[in-house]
């Protein structure tokens, strides 16, 4: 979970550096990641989608520092409302911009398997 959690940092990272830099995020397939990037969705309520998820994958990361049942609760409870999060602006991608950006659905991928080992281990207990 710790390298997962990682990989998902440093690609909200990535996202959020290139929209304070005023860039356009490297993509192999032309402009989806353009168009995802400035679209009016890329923010909520004024702050970057990209820092949102540096937050969620840094809240993931520290509660795997809290032992016990709390831990694991608060570990899969913040996964599962990232995963929640990741499959909207999934969807917003595809049928409200009609546009995919392969980061964002690297992030998405990263976020569903930190979802679904966070509850692995809290039903594991």
């Amino acid at each position: 979970m710790v390298v997962v959690g990682a990989v998902g940092l440093a690609i909200a990272g990535y996202l959020t550096w290139t929209h304070y830099a005023g860039g356009e995020p490297a993509c192999i397939a032309s402009g989806g990641c353009e168009r995802v990037q400035t679209s009016s969705y890329a923010e909520l309520a004024g702050i970057p989608v990209a820092l949102l998820g540096v937050a969620g994958y840094a809240a993931i990361l520290a509660t795997l520092a809290i032992r016990g049942e709390s831990g694991l609760v608060l570990s899969a409870l913040a996964a599962l409302m990232g995963f929640g999060f990741s499959a909207y602006l999934t969807y917003v991608e595809l049928f409200m911009i009609d546009a995919v950006c392969q980061w964002c659905v690297a992030s998405a991928t990263a976020m569903t398997l930190l979802a679904a080992a966070a509850v692995l281990r809290l039903v594991r207990g």
